[in-house]
């Protein structure tokens, strides 16, 4: 079970740990302020209130220890730069993902030894680009959030010598009776950590250790991981 610590109070941070499977992770989150914690306390999770800038609290909650995962969502990227400065120095091995506010952050933030950085306001305007240029995209989202049908993104790698493999995005076929999902993106591990949204521009050969993003009831989401991640080449 992997141990994630989650810094900094904002919808973003109560969405991604409400969205995060409680059976494979557990969660702690970092709060500013007893009140902080009080009100994420009320909603199930784990709380601690630290100086995130204290090198030995970070210590004291797991970091460098067994701590997997941090997620840095405070609103000021400075205090996210230096939150990631901090941790990286701790633990050179810790996947630290932070959110970013301003774009040109987004480098120092890399620098500072973040994996991955999450733009919402870049996620947003693809988002919205995808739903007004491809109209399966709207249907879904008609029969997720305002049907009978929950609304999920899912991750999903694949495995080696899955039936996938080799076979361009192109030629998925998701948006069927069976799965009724979206390819959001592909994260190519030959390239980088990166998520590459599938805009229709540019095509992409599976490979073994690639992941796929996908949307779309949960049931579908469970049905896809299922059929990829444990059949073999047809």
């Amino acid at each position: 079970m992997k141990r994630i610590v989650v810094f900094g109070y904002s919808v973003m941070s109560l969405e991604a740990m409400n969205r995060l499977p409680k059976d494979e992770c557990s969660i702690l989150f970092i709060a500013n302020n007893e009140a902080e914690a009080a009100l994420v306390a009320e909603k199930g999770f784990e709380t601690r209130v630290i100086d995130f800038r204290n090198d030995d609290d970070l210590v004291s909650v797991g970091i460098g220890d067994n701590v997997d995962i941090i997620f840095c969502f405070y609103p000021k990227d400075s205090d996210n730069v230096f939150l990631t400065i901090s941790a990286r120095a701790i633990d050179k091995s810790l996947t630290i993902i932070a959110i970013v506010d301003e774009s040109e952050s987004e480098d120092k933030l890399l620098a500072a030894g973040a994996n991955k950085i999450i733009d919402p306001y870049e996620i947003c305007g693809r988002k919205v680009h995808e739903m007004l240029t491809k109209p399966d995209i709207s249907n879904i989202l008609d029969h997720t959030v305002f049907g009978r049908h929950d609304l999920n993104m899912a991750q999903i790698e694949i495995p080696i010598k899955s039936y996938l493999e080799g076979v361009m995005v192109s030629q998925l076929n998701l948006k069927n009776e069976k799965y009724n999902l979206i390819l959001i993106g592909v994260v190519d591990r030959e390239l980088d950590e990166q998520l590459h949204f599938t805009n229709g521009e540019t095509d992409h050969k599976l490979n073994a250790g690639d992941v796929l993003v996908v949307m779309g009831p949960s049931r579908g989401c469970r049905l896809f991981r299922n059929e990829v991640e444990h059949h073999g080449n047809h």
